[in-house]
């Protein structure tokens, strides 16, 4: 990035792979940096050039329309030059290791690595061998802190702050990285934090997480500031975590009735991609307090925010 402008570093780490990698202090100033990025977003000009020269390479060894399509919109919107490696197509298909593959693309001195993987902890593997920054854009059930990071900023929008907040995660959450990584941040930044889910969708130990547990809606959405959906896994499932997807909606669901036992206005997120008819009915998915288009969009300005912050670490160190 020889013609970047030197600005002052935003964050200690040199990787973004999950939210322990971000302190208390630096969390507020990532969404401050994604929150102007909103502006940029909203005119007609969107180009940023502060990454001119830089190589961003998106390694996606999932599918992943929403994801990858916002990390490569805002690498390009900061003026680097943005590679999708197509996985299926690629040497992996041929035997070649993950490894070995991120190595080869190391070898072409990428500034960036944005990795998604179904095994947790490759973002991490691959972090301690190649020497550009990795952004872990998911990875089996364990992280997928940028989905966090656009979620803090879609509440903090709405409600200015993130402490004291009230906030009901609901569904699948034994497979989900998105849950995982929204309980560390935003008890991190002093919200509330209540899971709701079948037995069966529950991890061992996830009252461990310092978040209340709850197994009916009622309870669990009594009221809520905002209420977070999650997708039903099922190709991760191995067995049978529900009786059928009909009485899973019966219970589980959110429909209308079930949003009133939050508080009036409630948020609703979702993750996406959503199962309308299965953990949320399209009337609410569609509905006044829904946020879930919102949120696509808080999702190319944290990437903007991570890509800027990251560089910035490593202008510092050239």
């Amino acid at each position: 990035m020889p013609n970047a402008q030197k600005r002052p570093p935003l964050l200690k780490a040199q990787h973004l792979l999950a939210v322990s990698d971000l302190s208390v202090s630096e969390i507020p100033l990532l969404l401050d940096l994604a929150d102007s990025y909103v502006e940029v977003n909203r005119n007609a000009e969107k180009r940023h050039m502060i990454l001119p020269g830089a190589t961003q390479v998106n390694l996606f060894f999932e599918n992943s329309t929403r994801t990858q399509s916002s990390f490569e919109i805002a690498g390009k919107r900061l003026g680097a030059d943005v590679m999708n490696m197509a996985v299926s197509t690629s040497s992996i298909s041929k035997g070649e290791t993950v490894l070995d593959t991120a190595m080869t693309i190391n070898a072409m001195q990428p500034n960036f690595l944005v990795v998604r993987h179904q095994s947790s902890g490759t973002a991490e593997l691959l972090s301690q061998k190649v020497s550009c920054a990795v952004i872990n854009a998911g990875d089996g059930q364990h992280e997928h802190p940028t989905q966090a990071l656009l979620d803090a900023l879609t509440i903090r929008r709405h409600y200015g702050q993130l402490e004291g907040l009230e906030v009901a995660i609901c569904g699948d959450v034994f497979h989900s990285r998105v849950a995982r990584s929204n309980i560390h941040l935003l008890t991190k930044m002093g919200a509330h934090v209540r899971v709701v889910a079948p037995s069966t969708l529950l991890p061992s130990g996830i009252g461990n997480f310092g978040v209340e547990v709850h197994r009916n809606m009622k309870d669990g959405l009594a009221g809520a500031d905002v209420v977070m959906m999650l997708r039903l896994q099922l190709e991760r499932m191995s067995g049978t975590f529900v009786p059928s997807q009909r009485e899973y909606y019966h219970f589980y669901g959110l429909t209308e009735e079930k949003l009133k036992y939050g508080r009036p206005g409630a948020l609703v997120m979702h993750p996406g991609p959503m199962n309308r008819g299965v953990e949320i009915d399209s009337s609410v998915a569609d509905g006044a307090q829904s946020v879930i288009r919102e949120q696509v969009e808080m999702g190319v300005a944290v990437r903007m925010a991570v890509l800027d912050a990251l560089s910035r670490n490593q202008r510092s160190q050239a």
